[in-house]
């Protein structure tokens, strides 16, 4: 039996919260307060933005400052010129959006420190920006005799302009909110985990890049367009480095991966130096301050430390009551039942070769894997088995030969576009990204098959939700084939090894792949999980499924392989059966470390040689 709490949908306390803020300025509230309030729903909307590219997609990024700026000039320009708020207000913003493309370009290559020294540029460029263009601006002495807010022919008052700026922060929230706990939002924790793993997952890391700074851009150009209207005075020295880490400072004290969580930071730093005397001088050492403890003590946030104090609520509560026919979860299963059909497609390589800055690392490699069978290699470490791997998926482009699937070159195509072919790969190390479920991890594989447009995933469009319906179902049916169903709730990131090696095949196999690339998925597991791993192996190929698998566990090798290609200092060193290559005498002296002669790497050695 569950309580009225437990049924309360997640939206509603903040969607609660929000309209007591609107009827603030109603309760009598000191014209102070109001003036305070009304900067953080302003400052809200920036740093939500923020927390887009910082919190979620991981992009140190500060040109959010200098999105604020163009939004506050637009709307203070266009408002001096008989435009109403309103109107001003949406040129602000595609403006924003405009620029913030634009703007972002350097984060499409760039990264970390490099990306964050870029934009911090922008920053500095804004008093520089003013006086070129001094007529319009006001220059350093800044724009004057911005008239009042105005919509409909109505002059707003202060009460009703705080009531409009709360309620567009609540809008802003909301909508950022549906969009970041959708696909698009896991898609950003992909990228800001690996993007390889994005690329690798049929994302196109540039775009999703660029999607996040337009749309991060957005609530900061409304956000300055509405500060314009505050005072009816903007200036350069309002939108300076402090600023910046202002709102930094914000994101991480509120939590950077929580769009709730900008209500939060902005609300305490403003609510916490509100009336200190000296602030004004010490501001930036203040917010220095904020940044600092934020990290420090709050890792995920004032919401991140609100969600866990949720969950040992909830769970205490399932430990006093727990539901009514609740048992142990069962041990991973090793048999999947109802197995679905996998639509493997043939793989040829012809004559791969590949060179790094001189260093032969792969030359003239040809293999052949077939749907229904696991195809193995094998060799010693820089044998280039991994470098084949990363050919085949597109993320190395070969000096020589071509790698195709059903007919269709593959070699040398991007490798996002190689994973939307129906490639799908592992990786030596499991890479499962932060904050995210095992269901949402391996749905993740989905995502770039079953995408639907931003304005249907933020309005939550019948649309979105059959799209949701669809990843959702692929994702248990993956997790049904390799026996992990009953892990679909945990946090992904924090399975063991074994689990999570498992869980990374699943996320392969969601996506209907045609081909599916395993790199050493047996290392780090004990005797057991490799068994249960390798009952997996043989059951997804026994469904259709082309395997080619890349694994130093040799008895396991043997144990589910079709054919086994040996590899040697980048050639083809043997191929044949497991029993084949059990008795080939050069392979056992090259596992041995007895490396062959010359003459016996100038061709593979096939049974009977």
């Amino acid at each position: 039996m569950t309580s009225w709490l437990e049924r309360v949908p997640s939206w509603f306390l903040p969607l609660a919260i929000g309209l007591a803020l609107i009827a603030v300025p109603w309760y009598g509230t000191d014209p102070l307060w109001v003036r305070q309030l009304t900067l953080i729903a302003i400052y809200t909307m920036l740093v939500a933005g923020l927390n887009i590219t910082f919190g979620y997609a991981g992009l140190l990024s500060l040109g959010q400052v200098a999105m604020f700026a163009l939004g506050a000039y637009t709307t203070g320009i266009l408002m001096i010129h008989g435009w109403s708020m309103l109107p001003s207000l949406a040129v602000a913003v595609a403006a924003s959006g405009v620029i913030g493309l634009i703007t972002g370009l350097p984060g499409l290559r760039l990264g970390g420190w490099g990306l964050g020294m870029t934009s911090f540029f922008l920053v500095l460029l804004i008093p520089d920006i003013t006086q070129i263009f001094t007529k319009q601006t006001g220059g350093l002495f800044g724009l004057t005799a911005v008239p009042p807010a105005t919509i409909g022919g109505h002059q707003l008052d202060k009460n009703e302009f705080y009531a409009v700026c709360t309620i567009a922060m609540v809008v802003v929230v909301a909508l950022l909110r549906n969009l970041m706990r959708s696909s698009f939002g896991n898609s950003l924790r992909v990228l800001r985990r690996s993007p390889v793993l994005a690329t690798s997952l049929g994302l196109n890391i540039h775009l999703l890049k660029a999607k996040a700074f337009v749309i991060s851009s957005l609530p900061a150009g409304l956000g300055g367009g509405l500060v314009v209207s505050l005072d009816h005075y903007i200036a350069p020295t309002s939108f300076t480095l402090t600023l910046g880490v202002l709102i930094i400072a914000a994101s991480v004290l509120g939590g950077s991966e929580s769009i709730y969580g900008a209500f939060f930071g902005v609300a305490v730093i403003r609510l916490g130096t509100w009336q200190v005397t000296a602030f004004e001088k010490y501001s930036l050492v203040a917010y220095g301050l904020f940044l600092v403890l934020g990290g420090v003590f709050f890792s995920q946030g004032i919401a991140g430390l609100a969600e866990r104090k949720a969950g040992r609520w909830h769970s205490a509560r399932s430990r006093l009551k727990p539901p009514a026919g609740t048992r142990a979860a069962p041990r991973l299963r090793t048999q999947a039942p109802n197995v679905m059909p996998i639509p493997g497609s043939p793989l040829e390589v012809r004559g791969l070769t590949k060179h790094f800055q001189g260093n032969q690392a792969l030359n003239d490699v040809s293999i052949a894997a077939l749907p229904g069978q696991v195809t193995s290699l094998v060799g010693p470490n820089g044998s280039g088995k991994t470098t084949l791997l990363n050919l085949i998926s597109g993320l190395y482009r070969p000096t020589a030969g071509e790698a195709t699937l059903a007919g269709e070159r593959l070699s040398g195509r991007p490798p996002h576009l190689v994973a939307r072919r129906g490639v799908a790969r592992t990786f030596q190390t499991p890479v499962l990204p932060d904050g995210m479920t095992v269901l949402e991890a391996v749905a993740s594989a989905r995502y770039a098959k079953d995408s639907v447009s931003i304005a249907t995933t933020i309005l939550r469009l019948p649309a979105n939700r059959a799209a949701e319906r669809s990843r959702e179902a692929a994702a248990r049916q993956a997790l049904r084939r390799v026996g992990c169903e009953d892990l679909a709730d945990q946090d992904a990131s924090g399975l063991a090894l074994g689990s999570r090696r498992r869980v990374e095949v699943a996320r392969a196999l969601a996506g209907n792949p045609h081909l599916i690339l395993l790199d050493e998925p047996a290392s780090g597991l004990d005797e057991g999980e490799v068994e249960e791993l390798a009952s997996v192996i043989r059951q997804v190929a026994a469904a259709g499924g082309t395997v080619l698998l890349v694994e130093h566990n040799f008895n396991m090798v043997c144990s589910v392989s079709d054919q086994i290609y040996v590899l040697e200092s980048g050639r083809l060193l043997a191929q044949g059966t497991p029993d084949e290559i059990q008795r080939n005498q050069v392979v056992a002296e090259s596992y041995l470390g007895q490396l062959p002669d010359a003459d016996q790497l100038g061709a593979p050695i096939r049974a009977g040689e």
